[in-house]
């Protein structure tokens, strides 16, 4: 893919860019090396000031990073805008307790190993590779980034090639904050110079968000360099409904959950499984209102949903469905690609989907919703579980015993009960299976790339 703003809206190419050519990355693989050096003999105190500072101006610069973000990928400007101030809110969250997440631990009674003290520390590492999706072009980085810097790493980004313009804003934004030349550079460069970067020795580890193929990608390299890596993949994340929930606000949630950013999250639902006693009920209001969302020009405020970022991404959304309807499944609402220019595909309720389609399997990154019907609560976790994903689920219920049974039972990274699947900087975020391995956010994700030393005192 060449490194370009496209706009989803029209395919008009709004700006283009040459790749960094193999100098120039060695100049920046260099500048984050010497600045970790620098950065790691810095206090917590020190560091915090900075990311505030930053993210002060994250959030001074918030309409026109919104608007470049809206440009590349097509979000509603709100939700862009929305981007923007959760991003400088979890630099301020780093900000605030990175110096208490790794603060390590005392052992109570050192004598037990020989000792007169004995205690653990946190250190960082050094130069971390961030290879980071073009859904939230802001957020997706910080998350890394934030907790990666607090903690006196350097970071190197390779962004999505279709987000130039937001990866070009963060490679200044950590040093207008105060942060040392070269702690976190943008690398424009093509997926194949990945390999290249992250066998450097000078690059003491990996974070990924984006497929599960680039994941596998990126962990065998890793691998055969014995270097850490944390990747966050793709998701199927299921949203039981049982009968005992409030159907009006699972329905209501259930339109957000599925729409959000375009339907183009990793978090999003995408697969509602309904008891029996209500999936009529709930089929019914649930494609009524995703009937009523306004289809359109993202930068406008009446708009629900915007483009596809890409039109292999929407081709890719649209083949899924044209498939399950080939083999006898119903779009309820939506189903078709419309016309004229831009990456537009409607608001789509699929239901009748059996094992042998693809969208039973596949990840649907796009505003379409599956809808299964399962005889019971048993029945209901069996579709749950039988996915190769396990990121994050939801189940809206009013009894405790359910509750208890699904928490239990549900293969994933986090469970929400009667609410969204959304992530915040306080919980950590990550799956299991097909999803990826590792944590980002709260205290796991800062720990994610630190030493973890321990300290023996005879």
């Amino acid at each position: 893919m060449a490194i370009a703003s496209i706009n989803p809206v029209d395919g008009s190419v709004v700006a283009q860019f040459d790749a960094h050519d193999d100098r120039e990355i060695e100049d920046r693989i260099a500048a984050a090396s010497a600045a970790y050096r620098s950065l790691r003999g810095t206090d917590f105190a020190t560091r915090a000031g900075w990311m505030r500072s930053a993210a002060d101006i994250l959030d001074a610069d918030v309409e026109r990073v919104a608007e470049l973000i809206t440009t590349e990928m097509g979000k509603p400007l709100a939700q862009a805008r929305a981007e923007v101030h959760k991003s400088a809110t979890a630099m301020r969250f780093y900000a605030d307790h990175a110096e208490e997440f790794l603060s390590g631990a005392e052992l109570d009674d050192p004598s037990v190993v020989g000792a007169s003290a004995a205690r653990t520390v946190y250190q960082p590492i050094g130069v971390v590779l961030a290879v980071m999706p073009w859904n939230y072009p802001i957020w997706q980085v910080i998350r890394f980034a934030a907790p990666a810097l607090m903690a006196g790493n350097t970071g190197l980004l390779k962004h999505a090639s279709n987000v130039p313009q937001a990866a070009l804003y963060l490679d200044t934004l950590f040093e207008r904050g105060g942060f040392p030349q070269g702690s976190f550079r943008s690398l424009l460069i093509p997926a194949a110079k990945v390999e290249g970067v992250l066998r450097d020795r000078r690059v003491v580890a990996a974070t990924l968000t984006g497929s599960e193929p680039a994941g596998r990608s990126v962990a065998a390299i890793a691998g055969s360099e014995v270097k850490h890596v944390v990747l966050e993949l793709g998701g199927s994340d299921p949203f039981i409904v049982m009968p005992s929930a409030d159907l009006d606000r699972a329905v209501a949630t259930a339109v957000s959950a599925r729409t959000s950013n375009n339907g183009q999250a990793c978090i999003n639902a995408k697969r509602f499984i309904v008891h029996r006693d209500v999936h009529e009920a709930f089929v019914e209001r649930f494609a009524a209102a995703m009937a009523d969302l306004t289809v359109g020009d993202p930068m406008a405020d009446t708009t629900d949903i915007g483009p596809l970022a890409t039109e292999s991404g929407r081709d890719e959304v649209a083949g899924l469905v044209a498939d399950a309807l080939s083999s006898g499944a119903t779009a309820v609402v939506g189903g078709a690609v419309p016309d004229g220019p831009g990456w537009f595909y409607p608001p789509t309720v699929v239901t009748g989907i059996t094992d042998t389609m693809r969208l039973y399997r596949e990840e649907a990154f796009g505003p379409v919703a599956s809808v299964y019907r399962a005889n019971d609560a048993a029945d209901a976790l069996r579709i749950a579980n039988d996915t190769t994903f396990g990121l994050s689920s939801a189940v809206w219920t009013s009894d405790e015993e359910e509750e208890a049974f699904f928490i239990r039972g549900l293969d994933a990274g986090a469970v929400f009960v009667n609410g969204m699947s959304i992530s915040y900087p306080h919980l950590p975020f990550g799956g299991v299976k097909d999803s990826g391995v590792g944590r980002e956010l709260s205290a796991e994700g800062i720990r994610e790339f630190c030493n973890l030393k321990s300290i023996w005192k005879a």
